[in-house]
């Protein structure tokens, strides 16, 4: 066993703090990566507070995870030290339900292994994110970087990517496609550069003019102020898809009315009821679909980063030191940051 510094929430209660843990010793399929930067996501937050009613404590969070390889197990292959590697929201899967034979780990029948919150179901032992010094993984869950790329702005293509990513290829979207995006955070100017790119005619529905600029800048082609009733009609029978990353409960129904027969709005922000109850004629009278997508599985992860690395895409994002963990937190609360936090773990020395 190795002892590992990182930081972690004891209780819902508390702040984050320093906190001495042990990882596991090396498995032969395993690969060792001193972590170098770890992105923020609003899930960390929710499960350092418990919000979900699901929380392990100690807590140490943080799945995405960009590191360099120290050390790696005799059964490992195309993995070498000195790789600069990623782990995003899982570290295994039971490898054998249908899920995973298809590549769809996300969706394993008995459950992904969580890279924090979870247990290894080999040794019972808690699994402990990228808020930390050294991170083993067994390297089918590890991800390569692609050679170029910013690591520090990699970090958030591991969630933030890939869930806007998996919708994008599952409804086949391309050129001539129509998307839509409805928010504007970490996950919604992902959709915006990665619906670009994939030479999609791209569009932000958003309730605040001040963010059209951005938007552009990011790749979108068109803004609508979902507030404005002219200018929803104008978009009627319009998208073919359209990605909700709102992470609240809101009102969905002004936006069904714009998607053309067949096109489908999917949920990637939002876990909970829909609120206010969703009005059926639209789907019915135009064949539309509402649907739900959770990240994306380990191949598609690695197609994601290495379209991303071959269109020069990262996440634009603000670095911050540990040490300023629970002020970030208060700021995403706020929706105070441009679009994602991330960690210089070279902080946790400092």
């Amino acid at each position: 066993m190795m002892k590992v510094l990182g930081y972690a929430a004891k209780s819902a209660q508390v702040p984050l703090a320093p906190f001495e843990f042990t990882r596991r010793d090396p498995r032969p399929d395993d690969v060792v990566f001193e972590v170098l930067y770890c992105g923020v996501c609003h899930s960390d937050l929710h499960q350092a507070r418990n919000d979900w009613g699901i929380s392990l404590y100690p807590l140490v969070p943080g799945h995405e995870v960009i590191g360099r390889v120290t050390a790696v197990g005799d059964q490992v292959t195309g993995v070498k030290l000195g790789d600069i590697v990623g782990v995003g929201c899982m570290v295994d899967s039971c490898r054998q339900c249908q899920p995973c034979q298809q590549g769809l780990e996300q969706y394993c029948e008995q459950g992904n292994i969580q890279t924090y919150n979870g247990i290894d179901p080999h040794d019972s032992l808690p699994t402990y994110g990228g808020y930390s010094q050294t991170m083993v993984t067994t390297q089918d869950f590890v991800l390569k970087i692609p050679a170029g790329m910013d690591p520090s702005s990699a970090a958030p293509l591991l969630c933030a990517g890939i869930t806007t990513w998996s919708p994008l290829r599952r409804w086949h979207i391309g050129k001539g496609s129509k998307v839509a995006v409805v928010g504007l955070g970490g996950l919604g100017h992902m959709a915006l550069k990665l619906a670009n790119a994939l030479g999609a005619d791209v569009t932000l529905f958003t309730r605040s003019a001040s963010k059209e600029e951005d938007a552009r800048q990011l790749g979108a082609h068109h803004v609508i102020l979902s507030s404005s009733d002219a200018q929803m009609a104008e978009v009627a029978g319009t998208f073919d898809l359209i990605i909700d990353t709102v992470p609240y409960v809101h009102d969905i129904n002004p936006y069904m009315s714009t998607l053309t027969l067949d096109g489908t709005l999917v949920f990637v922000g939002f876990l909970g009821d829909i609120d206010p109850m969703l009005n059926t004629v639209p789907l019915i009278l135009g064949r539309r679909s509402v649907a739900g997508s959770c990240i994306g599985g380990i191949a598609e992860t690695q197609e994601m980063l290495d379209f991303c690395g071959q269109h020069g895409i990262t996440c634009d994002v603000e670095m911050i030191a540990i040490q300023d963990i629970n002020q970030a937190y208060e700021r995403m609360l706020k929706s105070d940051v441009k679009y994602r936090f991330v960690i210089d773990m070279a902080s946790l020395h400092a």
